[in-house]
């Protein structure tokens, strides 16, 4: 997607869409206005859709983007992220516990793990797909923590706090 298209694209869903309205508002009833300004539109070397960065808000990645699905569901995953941030004043992202819930409740409520993103990626999980969905990008993501010596402890972290963290819908009432 060209920076031009990834602006417009991020302009209109923070109009138009559902999800990215909601976390929005939850921000600003957090204590945590955000406004367009938190939202930065780049290029990225790493293999991501685009990502939260406390000192710097939500970053797309408009080169790794390819349609108004993955802008979406990227917005709201790192949405998440940014509300926990604002509702946990003493987030730790280098704890792997506290980064495996964030990472569990965005693949959980942003719509990542939706069966349509599933089939797409091929995991053809029918029974538990979602779960199992929303712990395997839960460790992908806890892996590529700075503080994560391996794969191993990313499994650990997000075992450890996985029911707590997938039963949190906060803001949602359920998973939308």
């Amino acid at each position: 997607m060209t920076p031009e298209k990834a602006e417009s694209e991020l302009d209109d869903c923070r109009k138009n869409v559902r999800l990215v309205k909601h976390m929005v508002e939850a921000m600003e009833k957090a204590g945590c206005a955000i406004n367009r300004d938190f939202f930065k539109v780049d290029r990225c070397d790493q293999p991501v859709l685009g990502g939260f960065r406390p000192d710097a808000g939500v970053v797309i990645c408009h080169n790794n983007i390819s349609c108004r699905t993955d802008m979406e569901n990227m917005l709201t995953h790192e949405l998440v992220h940014a509300y926990d941030h604002c509702r946990n004043k003493n987030m730790n992202w280098l704890d792997l516990k506290q980064h495996a819930c964030s990472e569990i409740r965005a693949s959980n409520l942003s719509g990542d793990c939706h069966w349509v993103n599933e089939f797409f990626r091929g995991s053809l999980n029918v029974r538990n797909g979602h779960q199992k969905c929303v712990r395997r990008r839960a460790v992908l993501s806890t892996a590529m923590n700075p503080a994560c010596e391996s794969k191993a402890h990313a499994v650990e972290a997000v075992d450890a706090v996985f029911q707590t963290c997938f039963n949190d819908h906060r803001p949602f009432e359920d998973i939308p």
